[in-house]
């Protein structure tokens, strides 16, 4: 006995054709009697030009009707409402935009005038100290960077300044105001405490010295160099009177 084999049946998924979309046009809107609905005729819009007929409301042909043949109601059309809302809906969304931009750049503005008067308080730092990295970045949030943690933003009404400093507990105001200097106050104050806490950093671990700028370590090695002979200078002063007062004691003794 011999198996039978069954035949493969051919797959009518893949003989079936792939749907192609065709593009048509509206040729006319027409009410036929004794039909109750006006008929819309599609034509495609390359050959075969194949024709397609459905009927559809009374009022939706009605508007159909009157838009193909250009034709002015006493009433807007749903089809003409829906467009003019679109219309009003774009020019809002195009103001809203335009105050936006307007807006982000009136505090970039702000934060370049912040930033100009704080260039004579960065021209006296060394250029051989680089904790600070100052400049202005926009975005949706435009802010004037002091140094990798501390930044000057605009506050709610876009017209103070906040001065902020990020820290592993959370965002700190250091200051905030309406005027100017009392941010370049409030930044020179900053910026001292930064110099300050290198300088002992410096002096705590020497090791420090290699990873700085030869420049910077020399300037270094010069303030530690005079403030020793002051120190020793100071020391030999106090002496000295020390021994002048014991000499006048002495004598007025004997």
């Amino acid at each position: 006995m011999t198996d039978v084999q069954p035949q493969a049946q051919p797959d009518r998924a893949a003989a079936l054709p792939l749907p192609a979309f065709r593009v048509m046009d509206v040729e006319d809107v027409a009410m036929d009697l004794p039909s109750p609905y006006p008929a819309v005729t599609l034509v495609e819009s390359e050959p075969p030009m194949r024709a397609l007929v459905f009927p559809v409301g009374l009022p939706e042909g009605t508007a159909m009707a009157q838009a193909l043949r250009r034709m002015d109601s006493r009433r807007p059309m749903t089809h003409e409402l829906f467009m003019q809302v679109m219309q009003q809906a774009r020019i809002e969304a195009a103001e809203r935009t335009s105050v936006v931009v307007d807006l982000r750049d009136a505090e970039v503005a702000r934060l370049e005038l912040l930033n100009e008067a704080l260039d004579p308080l960065f021209a006296e730092i060394p250029p051989e100290v680089d904790l600070f990295d100052r400049g202005v970045s926009g975005g949706e949030t435009p802010r004037l960077w002091i140094d990798s943690v501390a930044h000057i933003a605009m506050g709610r009404d876009k017209r103070g300044y906040r001065f902020l400093r990020d820290s592993r507990s959370g965002r700190h105001v250091l200051a905030e105001s309406h005027e100017i200097p009392d941010i370049v106050q409030a930044v020179t104050t900053y910026v001292a405490r930064r110099l300050i806490e290198r300088q002992h950093a410096l002096d705590e671990d020497p090791a420090l010295l290699p990873r700085v700028p030869s420049q910077e370590a020399r300037r270094y090695h010069c303030r530690r160099r005079w403030r020793t002979i002051a120190t020793l200078a100071l020391g030999f002063m106090a002496g000295a009177v020390t021994l002048i007062a014991a000499a006048l004691m002495l004598a007025s003794r004997g």
